[in-house]
Parts: structure tokens; sequence; C-alpha cells
């Protein structure tokens, strides 16, 4: 039985969520929080195995209790948000403070899209409560290893390269720090795949512009393909390259996904092949782990996220299992590697 807290001031909207999350066999609502103190004594006194978080609540918001929650009772917590501009802004700066993941409020009742919503709600509530550890990488290395490197070497230069890069579930914040770590004459372009709920990706885009000292973009079909720059793949459309362009696609999902990530890496390993870096971050499931390792059958760079610096070895480790990591580093490790790879 996965027991949930649901923070949420609107009464409406909170025994909305109640209904929806009590009417699972596997789910029980131990309490509801009217706000974010009343959230964070609540974990505090009944440690519930996942907390559902509103943003907008009075005395302490959602940011705020999640920050507090992190510091004191660290506990899965899955931000309920609205895909208003001042929401999602807010989901971010609670996804730095620790929330592990994100879903967009579900709509009522009667609404084409209430079910899908109300799914996507409870599979992430599950998916959280398995995350029996939260913890956030810290800043300074920790805890990597290097793996037998493929015959792809750091240090030519990186005309005609390539990279590419898939995270999920724990991704944002890795993204945030690995491209924060690259320096502002990067010279190669990097293609990004995050999966993420539907409406979030415009404000993820300028979340994680703000920090990097790269331009960061919501890629384009038929846009060129410029050294330096940040594209990540919009809301429904699988996101390709070139050898000097970027591809949409809104074909069928693969691995349950549109975008995913393994449709990019296989499209990097037939424009570059040898001249990619595929990168694996935090994340649930197996998307893309099998193209990795065709990508370093090829002789690309290849990186997985270390366990100890992900929020969720999901799709990392499985790339490790598979033998398609030729490094397994943290995200500032990363980017020295990206650094050098680049120079």
């Amino acid at each position: 039985m996965i027991r949930v807290l649901v923070a949420e001031d609107s009464p409406t909207l909170r025994e909305f969520l109640v209904h929806i999350l009590s009417a699972e066999a596997d789910i029980r609502v131990i309490a509801t929080a009217v706000d974010g103190v009343q959230a964070a004594e609540a974990v505090a006194r009944l440690r519930p195995d996942v907390v559902t978080m509103d943003i907008h609540m009075p005395r302490l918001d959602g940011f705020a209790a999640t920050r507090r929650i992190m510091e004191d009772h660290p506990t899965p917590i899955v931000i309920v948000s609205s895909t208003m501009s001042d929401q999602v802004a807010a989901t971010f700066r609670a996804i730095e403070a620790g929330a592990l993941a994100f879903v967009r409020r579900p709509h009522g009742i009667g609404h084409r899209e209430h079910a899908a919503d109300a799914g996507e709600l409870v599979q992430t509530v599950r998916l959280m409560a398995e995350v029996k550890v939260v913890r956030r990488w810290r800043k300074s290395s920790i805890g990597s290893r290097r793996i037998a490197p493929t015959a792809a070497s750091v240090g030519a230069g990186a005309k005609g390269r390539i990279v590419a890069i898939g995270a999920s579930t724990g991704g944002p914040i890795a993204l945030q720090t690995l491209l924060k770590g690259l320096p502002s004459d990067f010279s190669a372009p990097l293609v990004i795949v995050q999966h993420i709920s539907p409406g979030f990706v415009e404000g993820f885009v300028d979340w994680l512009g703000g920090a990097s000292s790269l331009p960061v973009r919501l890629a384009q079909h038929g846009e060129p393909l410029l050294p330096g720059h940040v594209y990540l793949a919009p809301d429904g459309s699988h996101m390709g390259v070139t050898a000097d362009a970027i591809r949409l696609d809104t074909g069928h999902a693969e691995n349950g996904s549109r975008p995913a990530i393994s449709y990019l890496f296989r499209s990097v390993a037939e424009s570059f092949g040898a001249n990619a870096a595929g990168i694996l971050l935090s994340g649930m499931g197996a998307d893309g782990a099998a193209e990795l390792k065709a990508l370093r059958e090829l002789g690309a760079t290849t990186v997985a996220q270390s366990k100890e610096s992900s929020v969720v070895h999901g799709i990392p480790g499985v790339a490790i299992d598979l033998g398609a990591a030729g490094h397994v580093l943290d995200p500032v490790e990363i980017s020295k590697l990206l650094t050098r790879w680049a120079s």
C-alpha cells in the first residue's frame, strides 16, 4: 500500500486529487494539508511514502515546503502544477529544491484528457514510491568510475561532431548542472530529449537557459545545427538529426514516449557515427539504452550517469548492464569530459 499525503490549498482540487488517488487499490491517502507548513509537519509526523505538492499555497508555498521537507525528512515529492507560466517557473524551482517529478494538474471529470491526466498522476505516484532513498547528487564529484573506453577518444577537434543527451525522471537537475559546466565557446551542438509532462517544455527551456552560458532553444523542424547551441525536443514530436539540421517527426511513440531517446540516438548514429557523444541521465525505464550501445559500437563516446548521482538509475543502469557506457560519471564530471572531447 502506497501512503500518500496530498498538499493542496483549494478544497475542490484537494478532494479531486484525493478521489483520483483513492480509487486505486494500492494507494491510500493518509492525510491532506492546506498549506506548506501543514505539509511539512504532516511529513514529519506521518512519514508518507509520497507527497503530492501544490505550488501556490498560503503561509509556505510548494517550493519552500519542498525545500523544508527535503532538508528535514527527505520524501519523494511530486509537484502537481498547472501549465500557467508562473506555476511552471515555480515548479522548476521546486525541482531544484529536491522534488523528484512533476505532472500536469488533471483536467476535470468529463474532459477528454481527464483519463490520461489522472493516469499520469497515478503512475507517477507509483513510480516515485519505488524510490526509497531520495537524495540529490552533490556538486562535487562523487562515487564515479571509469569503464574501459571505446576506440573513440577524447581530444580531436569538434568540427562535424554532436552531443546527444537523453533523460527522464530526475533528469532536469542533472541537465541543468551539466549545461552549467560547459564553457561559452563549446564547439559542438547539443540535442536533448527530456521526458516531460505536456505543457512544461517551454518553461523547461527557459529554466535551463537561465543557468547556461550556451543558447538553449526549442527545436524546430529543418533548422540548422549550430555549434554551441542546445536544442530540446518539443512536446509530441520525435527529434532526429541529419548531418547539419534538425528533423521532427510525429510518428508512433517508442518505448511509450514521443519524443523518444531511442529515435534521437538512432539518427545521431546514422548521421555522425564515431563523431558523436551519447549521454544517458537519470530516469525510469530503458529508453535509449540499446541505441547508446549501438553508438558505442560505432566508436562514439558514450556516458551513463552514475548511480550515486542519479535520482532514478533505471535508464543509465540498463545502459551500464548492456555494456553501452564507456564512462560512468556524475553530471559535473560529464561536463568536464565533454569540454575535453570538444576541444
